[in-house]
């Protein structure tokens, strides 16, 4: 059986959710889509995810959501992350943190779908071996889903690079997030495994990965804090639609997708939001 399984780049903020909003089912409709896995750590203000958000998300059609380093920057997601079966933080953060770290949602055509976090060492804060976590937790969720997506949150290619090898054969589709800038190395590894070193962000293009220019070149040139607002300018959906045969569990196809929106008063935040943050130059 194919599955069509689409997987969506970083959201952040108002803009990204409101083309995930405007967009996703009509293209899910179109594309045939059996699943939307969706990374919405960025989300919330650009940073974190809330219980309300995480419900919009789901209202607008994703199924499956990862995070990943901002995953507590909204505390109040705790309980969400410790009761929702379809959302995952990085399985290699300590095994007290809270959440689980792999997600799973049953297609409407019978196969079930499970997407494991994983977040990256190289350039990032500390976190235990994402390899050996993957290689733990597999096992676990071989016995819940019949296909295996992997969502590396990780800022090195290299690290992504080595992590698709390493799972080659073992999972249906390892696609990178965090970094914002899709790539162009979208294949199918020689095991059987799609492999895409990073989808790119859902949000405002006219920006410094989703953030407004001047606020960050302010930042990089003081090296003085300052709050990073939300861009609004030129938002578009980066995600990638991968084709698996349940049967084999190997990868048929894999295609970056892109979508423009024309969002209109797209403000850099809104309820849900709150203010824009001081965040570090990993944003």
């Amino acid at each position: 059986m194919k599955l069509n399984i689409l997987c969506i780049g970083d959201i952040v903020g108002r803009p990204g959710r409101r083309i995930v909003a405007e967009r996703l089912k009509p293209v899910a409709r179109e594309m045939s889509i059996d699943c939307v896995i969706a990374n919405a750590e960025n989300a919330a203000g650009g940073s974190g995810l809330t219980p309300q958000i995480y419900n919009k998300l789901l209202r607008y059609g994703v199924h499956m959501i990862t995070l990943g380093d901002h995953t507590y920057r909204k505390r109040d997601i705790i309980k969400t992350l410790e009761t929702a079966d379809n959302i995952a933080r990085p399985a290699n953060f300590s095994e007290r943190a809270a959440g689980r770290t792999a997600a799973v949602y049953q297609t409407s055509k019978g196969p079930t779908i499970g997407v494991i976090s994983l977040i990256g060492r190289l350039f990032m804060k500390p976190a235990d071996c994402p390899y050996s976590a993957a290689d733990k937790i597999l096992p676990q969720i071989q016995q819940k889903a019949d296909v295996i997506f992997v969502d590396f949150h990780a800022e090195a290619t290299s690290e992504k690079v080595a992590m698709g090898y390493h799972l080659d054969g073992r999972v249906s589709c390892v696609f990178g997030t965090h970094t914002h800038i899709p790539t162009a190395d979208e294949r199918i590894l020689p095991k059987g495994t799609a492999y895409i070193t990073d989808i790119g962000m859902t949000g405002a293009h006219d920006s410094v990965l989703g953030r407004g220019p001047e606020s960050v070149l302010k930042s990089f040139r003081t090296q003085m804090p300052f709050p990073f607002e939300i861009a609004t300018g030129d938002v578009k959906i980066n995600a990638i639609l991968v084709v698996v045969d349940s049967n084999t569990k190997k990868a048929e196809r894999i295609e970056r997708i892109r979508l423009d929106a024309d969002v209109e008063d797209a403000t850099g935040y809104d309820s849900d939001d709150g203010k824009p943050e001081y965040l570090n130059n990993n944003f």
